[in-house]
C-alpha cells in the first residue's frame, strides 16, 4: 500500500463517519441552502474537527455558494480543501538544527500514548538521513520504559544512556548531554514521565530537567514534542492544554492513526494551538511513522 492507502485505512474511522455524512449532502443540481450547510457543520463536528474549524469550513462553503449544486466527490474535495488550508501552516518536518552538536529533543506524554515507540521511530528516521543518534532514558519512574527503549536501540544500532528506576531523571539527561556532546553525537531524543496525575511533580521534574540540560547547552532543548494518541479524540486537546503549561512544548507527533483512530481531532489541534505537527505513525513497524503531509491528510479525512 502506498502512505496515502495506509493514512486513509489509519482514518477509516473518521473518514467513514465524515464521507457518510457529506454524501447525503450533496445537493446534485441544488443549491447548498442554509440546511444542508449546519448539517454539513454538524458533521464536521462529530468528526472531531472541532467548532471553530466546523464553522469555518461551513462559511468558506456558504460564500462559494455551489449555485450549480455540488455532488458527492465535490463536496469532499472542497472539504478536503479546507481541511488542508488549516493543516498547511503547521505541517513542519522536525529539522537538526542546532550547532553545536547535539540537537536535543525532549519528548513528553502521557503514559500509553506511544512515546517510547515514537522516540525509536524518530531515531530510525534520522540515522536514515546519516545522523548520529542518541536515546535517554529519562522515564525513570517505570522500570518498563527503560527496557523498551533499551530494546529499541539495540534494534535501530544507537546509544542509550540509562539507569534503573527510580534514579535522578534531570541527572540522567544531564549525563546524557555530556556522554552526546563528548561524543560528537548530532542527536539527542530524551524520553521522560508520563504521569500526569502528579501535574505539579511533573512540572518540577521537567523544569529541572531544562535548567540540567541547560547547564551544558544554554539553547536547549532545542525541542519540545507532545506524542499524542490519535484514539482519544478530544482528549488530546486537554492534553495539549497540560503540557503546555508543564513543558513548554514546540510541536506535536500523532501515532496510532489505525483505524480506531480519531484523526479529526489533529485539525482542532491545529486551529486551536497552531503548534507544528511534525510527523504521524500509522502502526507500530519502524518505518510507520512519516513527515506529516497537510494534503494528504486533508484527502484522506475527507475521504476524497
Amino acid at each position: 500500500m502506498s502512505w496515502l492507502d495506509r493514512l486513509k485505512t489509519g482514518l477509516t474511522r473518521s473518514t467513514t463517519k465524515l464521507g457518510d455524512s457529506l454524501a447525503g449532502l450533496a445537493t446534485g443540481t441544488m443549491p447548498l441552502d442554509d440546511a444542508r450547510l449546519d448539517a454539513i457543520e454538524e458533521a464536521l463536528i462529530a468528526a472531531d474537527l472541532g467548532p471553530a474549524v466546523a464553522g469555518r469550513i461551513r462559511t468558506r462553503l456558504a460564500d462559494i455558494k455551489f449555485s450549480k449544486g455540488i455532488d458527492e466527490s465535490g463536496l469532499k474535495t472542497a472539504v478536503a480543501a479546507e481541511v488542508t488550508a488549516v493543516l498547511a501552516p503547521v505541517a513542519r518536518p522536525l529539522a537538526i538544527t542546532a550547532f553545536p552538536r547535539p540537537h536535543i529533543i525532549l519528548v513528553v506524554g502521557v503514559n500509553g500514548s506511544g512515546k517510547t515507540t515514537t522516540i525509536a521511530k524518530l531515531a530510525r528516521c534520522f540515522t536514515e538521513l546519516d545522523y548520529t543518534v542518541m536515546l535517554a532514558a529519562g522515564d525513570t519512574f517505570r522500570a518498563a520504559a527503560i527496557e523498551q527503549l533499551r530494546i529499541w536501540a539495540g534494534r535501530i544500532g544507537v546509544p542509550v544512556i540509562a539507569g534503573e528506576q527510580g534514579a535522578d531523571a534531570p541527572g540522567l539527561a544531564f549525563e546524557a548531554v555530556k556522554a552526546a556532546r563528548d561524543a560528537g553525537t548530532d542527536v539527542l531524543i530524551i524520553d521522560t514521565a508520563g504521569r500526569l496525575q502528579n501535574k505539579a511533580g511533573l512540572m518540577d521534574e521537567l523544569a529541572k530537567m531544562r535548567r540540567v540540560i541547560q547547564k551544558l547547552s544554554p539553547a536547549a532543548p532545542h525541542d519540545t514534542i507532545l506524542v499524542l494518541d490519535a484514539t482519544t479524540g478530544q482528549n488530546a486537546l486537554n492534553q495539549i492544554e497540560v503540557f503546555q503549561q508543564v513543558a513548554k512544548i514546540t510541536g506535536l507527533v500523532m501515532t496510532k492513526l489505525d483505524g480506531s483512530a480519531r484523526g479529526g481531532v489533529l485539525v482542532a489541534a491545529a486551529e486551536r494551538f497552531g503548534l507544528p505537527i511534525h510527523a504521524v505513525g500509522v502502526g507500530e513497524g519502524m518505518d510507520d511513522l512519516r513527515p506529516f503531509e497537510a494534503g494528504d491528510f486533508g484527502a484522506a479525512l475527507a475521504g476524497s
